[in-house]
């Protein structure tokens, strides 16, 4: 698979697709895969086991949020409203 410093991971996609949608996954990629704060020992240690399944390297928790992100924008403004309500 042909990866280059310019496009990242969509270098698997060739010229295929366009240069908007290609940057638009690889944006998306990029946050997909980075280390994410766990809700439980609140450690960087969350990666995606599959779509939408979270895991925690560091305590071993595991739990369901978002396609792309553990935690999705409805998501945290919903725990906004319950926690200004409570």
């Amino acid at each position: 698979m042909g990866r280059t410093k310019k496009v990242g991971s969509a270098g698997k996609f060739g010229p295929r697709y366009g240069m908007r949608l290609r940057r638009k996954w690889v944006e998306v990629d990029r946050k997909q895969r980075q280390l994410h704060t766990c809700m439980v020992c609140e450690k960087r240690g969350v990666r995606r086991i599959a779509s939408g399944i979270w895991g925690c390297r560091k305590c071993g928790a595991k739990f369901a949020g978002g396609a792309y992100l553990p935690r999705t924008a409805p998501a945290l403004a919903a725990d906004r409203t319950v926690r200004k309500v409570s």
